[in-house]
């Protein structure tokens, strides 16, 4: 048994160890490997939110459809992450608007609230299971960030018309979020929180129902694309006329350009002890997520047994730490140090994708080949949406798909191997401003 402060169990990519999400999952599927050539009209690599979705519609318009994942469904950050249905984009409206014009970031936004739309249909139409449930606190870290809220949000209700935002000064953000961290912020009750992995496992069996066929256990070891393009899963090959790359920070150089477009950065999340109805309230009133405004960012919810899910700390290696517990039980003690004496059951990490731009870079390559990626911490609402886009550009409309493939998608300095070292000093050094 874990000791009070202590890590119980490090869930690794292929460790024993299961996260909280794996432990608490409703739902338990599993697909076979590929054990055969197959001939098909779209395979989809990559067994997240994006892929599933994508197999979903792609399934639903009648096309053929076989999806690879390496490992399970899930296993990447689609069954890692926060589990937060955020709104918008990284980039705030008003940055959008100079960079991009009023009538491109109008169409970002837009399409942003169709992608919480989208979820919350799915989990409806397919009776997913996955305690979706509205609001997301944003907390402000400095006063500087709770008056730049303050701005943004009247800015979305002025001229986007958005009525779900409240202005949260220091105390009404006190009385929601037990912490004295923080100095106000914003109540986004359009936005929402669910089990990522459930909602994973969700995507993909509905994309099973409709049609598509599901691989587990399929490294995908060499890609040709070209017509048709050809897949190959170690002995096995699946030939098809479109490919969708849908690997996120899993892409791990099965195509070199690309991935010089992201940056994989490590997350952690530790899940404590359940704390019992009474002290779980006290914590977060009204059961929203929680992200503040730290450039190295924390977020954190209460689960449905009444833990607290804290993900905070991140690193740039291509390894996991051994071991990451003290990095997030320090920046979760920080916030609440009343958690001191507090057990914790699970603590694990995961792999995301950021761009330099923060936005998803979406697109299509020559030879069949179609991506989504870089979606920096917005994915379960993005990654949802990024998977319709593709399956719409592949039957043949392409103007959805169209807003997102024509945003700037800089390669990072130094391509996919010199960049670390850059990231590694931007986080460090946004790691030393959070702390002045």
């Amino acid at each position: 048994m874990a000791v009070p402060g202590r890590a119980g169990r490090y869930a690794q990519h292929d460790g024993a160890a299961p996260t909280w999400y794996e432990a608490s999952a409703r739902t338990s599927l599993t697909w076979p490997a590929l054990d055969g050539d197959l001939r098909t009209d779209v395979c989809i690599i990559g067994g997240g939110y994006t892929g599933h979705s994508c197999a979903l519609h792609l399934a639903e318009r009648g096309y053929g459809t076989v999806l690879l994942e390496a490992r399970c469904i899930g296993n990447g950050a689609s069954g890692r992450n926060g589990g937060q249905l955020g709104s918008g984009h990284r980039r705030d409206q008003m940055t959008l608007e100079r960079e991009l014009g009023e009538e491109q970031a109008r169409l970002l936004w837009t399409m942003a609230e169709e992608a919480k739309a989208l979820v919350r249909d799915r989990i409806a139409r397919h009776g997913i299971e996955c305690d979706l449930k509205p609001g997301i606190a944003i907390a402000a870290h400095r006063p500087r960030h709770a008056h730049a809220l303050a701005r943004e949000a009247d800015h979305l209700h002025s001229r986007y018309g958005y009525d779900q935002i409240e202005v949260l000064d220091r105390a009404a953000l006190r009385a929601e979020v037990a912490s004295e961290d923080f100095h106000g912020g914003l109540m986004d009750r359009g936005a929402g929180h669910l089990h990522p992995l459930d909602y994973a496992r969700g995507l993909a069996r509905a994309a099973a129902d409709a049609g598509a066929d599901i691989r587990e256990g399929t490294p995908v070891t060499g890609l040709a694309a070209g017509a048709p393009c050809k897949v190959q899963a170690g002995p096995h090959t699946v030939t098809a006329d479109a490919v969708v790359l849908a690997c996120n920070g899993y892409l791990d150089g099965l195509d070199s350009g690309l991935g010089g477009r992201i940056m994989p950065i490590n997350n952690f999340i530790l899940a404590t002890e359940p704390l019992g109805a009474e002290r779980a309230q006290a914590l977060i009133a009204h059961d929203v997520a929680v992200v503040d405004t730290r450039f190295v960012v924390n977020y954190f919810r209460l689960s449905r047994d009444r833990r607290l899910l804290f993900g905070g700390g991140e690193t740039t290696s291509s390894r996991l730490p051994a071991d990451p517990s003290p990095l997030v039980r320090r920046c979760m003690l920080r916030i609440f140090p009343q958690l001191a004496d507090v057990r914790i059951d699970h603590v694990w990490g995961g792999t995301l994708a950021i761009t330099r731009t923060r936005m998803p870079s979406i697109g299509r390559l020559q030879g069949g080949l179609y991506y989504a990626q870089g979606y920096s911490g917005h994915g379960v609402a993005l990654a949802t949406l990024g998977g319709a886009l593709i399956a719409e550009a592949i039957s043949g409309t392409l103007e959805r798909f169209d807003v997102f493939a024509r945003l700037p998608q800089p390669s990072f300095p130094g391509g996919r191997l010199l960049r670390w070292p850059t990231l590694a000093l931007a986080l460090t050094y946004g790691a030393l401003r959070d702390r002045l």
